[in-house]
């Protein structure tokens, strides 16, 4: 399974376009995460916790969009954008979010 980013991949011809394929990747914030990541804010540095969540989270939005273009019977799947945000729960807590969304394809071998 070919991912990217591009509409095209070299050498290769579109022969079907499958359809849409999203990923959806939601974490919860966590308290000691949340403080530390604080005190970084505050001296300076980056907040490597959270570096390392997006990272991780974003490699299994990957992973779901590649299964869900597999499910179609897709070679690829080209276009990709992969979008964070947060969605605030109440005072308490925010959920993080991570999309991935790309088009499924058949290609020419």
């Amino acid at each position: 399974m070919i991912l990217s980013t591009t509409d095209v991949i070299q050498g290769k011809i579109v022969q079907s376009y499958l359809g849409i394929v999203t990923a959806e990747v939601v974490y919860g914030s966590n308290f000691l995460r949340d403080f530390f990541a604080g005190i970084r804010d505050v001296i300076g540095g980056r907040t490597g916790s959270y570096e390392k969540l997006f990272q991780e989270g974003q490699q299994k939005a990957l992973d779901e969009l590649k299964e869900r273009g597999r499910r179609l019977g897709a070679d690829a799947v080209i276009g990709i954008e992969i979008d964070t945000g947060t969605i605030n729960v109440d005072q308490s807590g925010v959920l993080m979010l991570i999309t991935a969304t790309g088009t499924a394809v058949k290609i020419s071998q």
